[in-house]
C-alpha cells in the first residue's frame, strides 16, 4: 500500500544556543536552549512509503543532495520504520523557501517536517513531545521546530527526557527577526560535525556550566517582555558559542567581514536607544531581533551596510503541521 504525507515546519532562531552533545547518537545536548520559530521561512517535506521502492530516495530543493545527506535521512527513516513496524523504503522530497545550509537552521525545519510527514505516512500518531523527540534524532535543533512560538528544549539525560515545549505562544511578544544575509553559500563544516568539536575547546565547559543561569534570564525576559535583559543575555550567549567554535580544534570561523559590520552597527543602534540585538547561529548571517515598531528602520539601515545583500523578515511562527497538496 502506498502511503503519503506532507508536512510544513519553520526553522527557529536560538536565543540560548545548543552546541555540543552529551550523546551524539541520540543528540542529547550538553545544555538546554531557548528559541523562536520563524513564520515566513519554512521547509515543506513530502514522504511516500511504497513496497515497490528498492531503496530510499531523497530530493532536496529539486536536486540530488549527495550520498552523505541520503545516508542521514535513511538512518532517520530506519528509526521510523522500527517504530512503525514497517519494512518499506520511502521517497522524500523536501524544499526550503530560504537558503539551505547557510546558518538559518534549515536542518531544524527540514527534520521537523520530515518527522511529522514520515511518522504520519508510516501510520504513527505521535503527541507533541514524542514528535519532538523523534525530530531531535535527525537534527538536535529540529526538536524546537515542533512546538509553536517561543520554545525551550530541556536537555534531559536520555531519549525520554530530552524534548522541546512551548513557553509562550507566537503572539506572546511582537519580536521581529530581521535576518541580514551576507552569504548564501553552503557552509564548509555543518553543525552536525561542529557539535563533535565542541569538547576540544577550553571555553565549552565554562559555557555549559553557566547555561542554566542564562536560560533563566532569557526565559524570564521573554515571559516579562523585558527587551533590555533579553538583548544582553542573547548577545552574550551567541558570542560564547562562537568563542567555543573559534577555540575548537580545528578552529571554526563562520563570521565574515560583513558579519562583524552588522554586529557593530547593532551595538551602536542599541546605544542610541533602539531596542535591537543580534544573534548568530553556525554561519555568517546575522539575526537582528527588534520590535514591530522599530523593524522598518532596522531593515532599511541593515540594507545600507556593505556586504548585506538582503534582509529576510520573520515574526514568531507556529508549530509543525500537515498540509494538503
Amino acid at each position: 500500500m502506498i502511503k503519503t504525507a506532507i508536512a510544513l515546519a519553520h526553522p527557529n532562531i536560538a536565543f540560548i544556543k545548543y552546541w555540543g552533545d552529551k550523546d551524539s547518537d541520540l543528540r542529547i545536548p550538553a545544555n538546554g536552549s531557548i528559541s523562536m520559530n520563524l513564520d515566513s521561512l519554512y521547509s515543506r517535506t513530502e514522504v511516500t512509503f511504497d513496497s515497490s521502492f528498492e531503496k530510499d530516495e531523497l530530493i532536496l530543493d529539486g536536486q540530488d543532495p549527495g550520498e552523505k545527506a541520503v545516508k542521514r535521512v535513511t538512518r532517520f527513516l530506519d528509526h521510523v520504520r522500527l517504530m512503525a513496524g514497517i519494512p518499506n523504503f520511502a521517497r522524500v522530497s523536501s524544499e526550503n523557501n530560504f537558503p539551505t545550509g547557510s546558518g538559518i537552521a534549515s536542518s531544524a525545519s527540514a527534520f521537523a517536517a520530515l518527522s511529522l510527514a514520515a511518522s504520519t505516512a508510516a501510520g504513527l500518531e505521535l503527541d507533541e513531545a514524542a514528535l519532538s523527540r523523534l525530530a531531535r534524532r535527525g537534527s538536535g535543533s529540529a526538536c524546537r521546530s515542533v512546538p509553536a512560538g517561543f520554545v525551550e528544549w530541556q536537555a534531559g539525560q536520555d531519549d525520554e527526557s530530552s524534548y522541546a515545549f512551548s513557553i509562550g505562544p507566537r503572539d506572546h511578544w511582537e519580536l521581529i527577526d530581521c535576518i541580514a544575509i551576507v552569504s548564501q553559500e553552503h557552509k564548509g563544516i555543518g553543525s552536525q560535525d561542529g557539535h563533535l568539536l565542541a569538547e576540544t575547546s577550553l571555553v565549552q565547559k565554562i559555557r555549559v556550566v553557566d547555561t542554566p543561569r542564562r536560560l533563566d534570564i532569557c526565559r524570564q525576559a521573554i515571559l516579562n517582555r523585558d527587551f533590555e535583559a533579553f538583548a544582553e543575555v542573547v548577545e552574550l550567549d551567541s558570542n560564547l558559542m562562537h568563542a567555543v567554535m573559534m577555540t575548537s580544534q580545528p578552529q571554526l570561523y563562520y563570521w565574515q567581514p560583513a558579519t562583524l559590520g552588522v554586529m557593530q552597527a547593532v551595538s551602536e543602534w542599541r546605544k542610541s536607544g533602539t531596542l535591537v540585538c543580534f544573534t548568530i547561529d553556525a554561519g555568517p548571517n546575522v539575526h537582528v531581533i527588534t520590535l514591530e515598531e522599530s523593524s522598518p528602520k532596522v531593515i532599511a539601515d541593515l540594507l545600507q551596510i556593505p556586504g548585506v545583500s538582503k534582509v529576510l523578515v520573520s515574526r514568531p511562527g507556529t508549530r509543525v503541521r500537515l498540509v494538503s497538496e
